[in-house]
């Protein structure tokens, strides 16, 4: 695993090319209300993971369990579909086609929220994306079509199809000239972290968030830092072999990363979110890239916990093992913070 300290953090300093980016929201108040009124919407738990505590030698782990949001298995139930009712709220979802990309459950709150609201889903997948996922967006009421090698390559197709069929375009992440509709997307996600705020006894020592595109991480860190201030140290975590984020701030300015396929699929992206990038240069304290192998024992050891996830899921977890003792500050009296974002459906 590499490390390394963000540079931005405690400065008035941003990358370069940010300029007119939106902030990430911390205005959970807003997705709360409207998510209270859907009858999906429960709360996820926040579950004490006390023998992972007492493994690894620490005070206390807590992890945010969104295995089962909204009955999707994923976080990003929050996100899109928080989207499309805002929409429905102001009587403009109805008979839309939205469309996107997806590597994973991206487009299935896409088309959750469509098929909720009476509107159309087109998800774009790449020719990496596995055809059983391609059949739980149709059994959702999605039309699924294919294009590209990479995720990347998906998104572009769903742009050119947005321009040309006068579709609304809604994407997880945000490049200039389009910032509005995933700034409100990443506003659904800090429900799930006030949840957890609300919930934790005292605050974490130490947060561990895991990155594609960034909008998790993040939101989750934009509201840490709104509620808990300065002392969190707030971990980003991605895959080796797509390390945008880690990359962009290395650089200095958003880039393009190249690298192999990722086991971490939905964390695979060789893009950043410029809105995301923007907020975590200003609130994550360190970044981790972690291997293939890393990966996949964090979800052996989420398995151990009886919290089975996938390496996406787990990818936060898997820093953390792999750290070196003293890393990050991290002692016995830390006391953890994490997100399983996803379940193993």
């Amino acid at each position: 695993m590499e490390t390394f300290e963000n540079p931005y953090r405690g400065t008035d300093d941003l990358p370069e090319g940010l300029d007119g980016v939106p902030w990430p929201s911390v205005d959970a108040a807003r997705p709360l209300g409207l998510l209270a009124r859907c009858p999906r919407a429960a709360r996820t738990p926040l579950v004490r993971a006390d023998a992972l505590a007492k493994r690894v030698g620490v005070a206390n782990a807590w992890i945010k369990d969104e295995r089962d949001r909204m009955g999707l298995g994923s976080f990003k139930a929050l996100g899109a579909a928080y989207v499309i009712a805002s929409d429905a709220e102001e009587g403009a979802a109805a008979g839309r086609t939205y469309v996107t990309a997806s590597a994973g459950n991206h487009g299935l709150s896409v088309a959750a929220g469509a098929s909720a609201f009476g509107a159309k889903a087109v998800i774009f997948l790449s020719e990496t994306v596995p055809e059983s996922f391609a059949d739980r967006l149709r059994d959702i009421g999605a039309e699924v079509r294919r294009a590209g090698e990479t995720y990347e390559a998906s998104m572009s197709a769903a742009a050119d199809y947005a321009s040309a069929e006068g579709a609304v375009l809604l994407s997880d992440s945000s490049w200039p000239g389009y910032f509005n509709r995933p700034h409100r997307l990443m506003e659904g996600y800090l429900v799930l972290m006030e949840e957890a705020v609300e919930d934790m006894p005292e605050p974490p020592t130490h947060i561990f968030l895991q990155a594609g595109v960034g909008g998790l991480a993040a939101a989750a860190a934009a509201l840490a830092r709104a509620r808990w201030g300065d002392a969190p140290r707030i971990i980003v975590v991605e895959p080796e072999a797509a390390p945008a984020l880690a990359e962009s701030i290395k650089a200095g300015k958003p880039v393009v990363t190249e690298g192999p396929v990722s086991n971490m699929g939905r964390l695979d992206c060789k893009e950043p979110s410029l809105i995301a990038l923007k907020g975590l240069a200003r609130d994550a304290d360190d970044f981790a890239l972690i291997t293939e192998d890393e990966g996949a024992r964090g979800a052996d050891v989420a398995a151990q916990l009886g919290l089975d996830t996938t390496p996406s899921g787990a990818a936060g977890l898997s820093a953390f093992l792999a750290a070196e003792p003293g890393t990050w500050g991290l002692g016995k009296d830390a006391r953890l913070f994490m997100i399983f974002s996803e379940g193993t459906g």
